[in-house]
């Protein structure tokens, strides 16, 4: 049925609103010819006939037998509110029915309008008329009840109802693919799969889709060959790191073949650390339930193994929702760079639902407030790690956590930490919260 009331819309939104704004006239038109027939006022010629035979069949009774008939004619017809009466009123003013009545009872009587009177409501519509023999019979004419809604009021009406049919097709038309728009924009991932926008709806709102699901398209596309160009020359560079690293084996100065393996490992380690970043965000695992306690801990005890003086302190179990590989690679991250630039370093983990806080203290230097939002930037270097040569760093082990942590719905800031050093704090939704925002993950209708 929509599908064939559909087909008779025009194709473009100006066209639907033409088409609205016509539909909408013509039912004003219809409404106010329903109104106009329904609430008319009765003409007052049957009225009018019918108290002019009731005066002329009073009028030729006998005298004496009138006032029985005036009241069995009240019983009968008590919306005139038949009554004798003496004299004819004087200064009553002039009425339509009574011209009418008139009319139809000829010459022979005389109709005057009578006052209104308080004991009988505030309605003047009340006429005397002197019969043939000098007595006098009043009646009360039929009130016109004025209409509930007047012309007036049911063009306001209809405009009212027009401009709201209005307002809510704009409000479904219009702001619902709107907000499919924002949605799409918001969530778009080129590691994701993209669920095309739906192509329907006005030419103007198809349109708008399309080129929107064709940019999405060529974004993830353009990044695919950036990524593939990437991978391709990480594996020729790998080619001839691995030649000089065997001719290095035939280099009989051992300080000098140690100092260019040293540096060959450094270039592998940047061309490995380029390659994850650049592929950041590409879900290669699906997230599933990890035990995180059991991962720092793990993680520390790797560190301590190295020689470096890193301890855990939190609970012995804590359940989350994650890509594990991912997330240690990140806390990893984490680590390492305070181990790199402080000394003794403390990894303090809480649970307060829905949020698992991780915080990772060393007691370095730490950094500027000014220099803490740069810090996240690729390839930016703190000032302490800048010679290259004494720190291998390559300023992405911040940007990969950083990057890791919000695709988990997290977050990671760096803050000082007292008296001295750096604390990064990373906040993590628990198992509960993270499964909340799964489900909330949904294209709007």
């Amino acid at each position: 049925m929509n599908g064939y009331v559909r087909s008779f819309m025009p194709d473009r939104i100006s066209g639907q609103i033409v088409a609205l704004i016509v539909v909408s006239l013509v039912v004003i038109h219809f409404v106010l010819a329903a109104a106009f027939y329904l609430n008319r006022e009765p003409p007052p010629e049957p009225a009018a006939d019918e108290l002019a035979m009731l005066i002329k069949l009073i009028d030729a009774r006998p005298l004496e037998a009138r006032a029985a008939l005036v009241g069995e004619l009240h019983d009968v017809f008590p919306r005139f509110d038949l009554t004798l009466a003496e004299r004819l009123p004087e200064g009553g003013g002039s009425l339509r029915e009574q011209e009418i009545l008139a009319g139809r009872l000829g010459p022979k009587y005389r109709v005057a309008a009578v006052e209104a009177q308080p004991s009988r409501g505030a309605d003047p519509r009340r006429i005397a008329v002197r019969l043939t023999d000098g007595q006098v019979v009043t009646a009360q004419l039929i009130p016109m009840r004025p209409p509930l809604f007047g012309p007036f009021s049911f063009t306001l009406l209809a405009i009212a109802l027009s401009v709201t049919l209005l307002g809510l097709w704009a409000t479904r038309r219009l702001t619902g693919p709107l907000r499919r728009f924002a949605w799409a924009a918001e969530h778009f991932s080129p590691s994701a799969e993209i669920a095309l926008l739906p192509e329907r709806g006005p030419y103007e709102i198809r349109t708008a889709a399309q080129a929107l699901n064709r940019m999405r398209q060529r974004i993830r596309s353009l990044l695919e060959d950036k990524t593939r160009m990437l991978v391709a020359v990480s594996h020729d560079l790998r080619t001839p790191i691995t030649r000089v690293r065997l001719r290095c084996e035939f280099i009989k100065d051992q300080a000098a073949r140690t100092q260019i393996l040293g540096e060959l490992a450094q270039m592998e380690t940047m061309v490995e650390s380029v390659l994850y970043y650049v592929r950041d965000g590409q879900r290669r695992t699906k997230p599933a339930m990890i035990d995180l306690a059991s991962s720092l801990q793990t993680i520390c005890d790797q560190f301590a193994d190295a020689g470096h003086e890193v301890g855990y302190e939190g609970p012995d179990q804590i359940v989350i929702f994650a890509r594990a590989d991912e997330l240690n690679r990140a806390i990893t991250n984490l680590i390492d760079n305070a181990v790199r630039h402080g000394g003794k370093t403390d990894v303090r983990v809480s649970h307060a639902p829905p949020t698992v806080t991780v915080a990772i203290e060393d007691d370095g230097p730490g950094i500027t407030e000014a220099n803490k939002q740069s810090m996240f930037e690729p390839f930016v270097r703190g000032d302490t790690a800048r010679n290259m040569n004494d720190k291998p760093g390559f300023g992405l082990g911040l940007s990969i956590a950083r990057a890791v942590v919000e695709d988990h719905g997290g977050t990671l800031v760096l803050l000082d930490r007292i008296p001295h050093g750096l604390l990064a704090q990373v906040t993590l939704p628990d198992a509960s919260a993270a499964a909340d925002n799964a489900n909330g993950q949904r294209a709007p209708g």
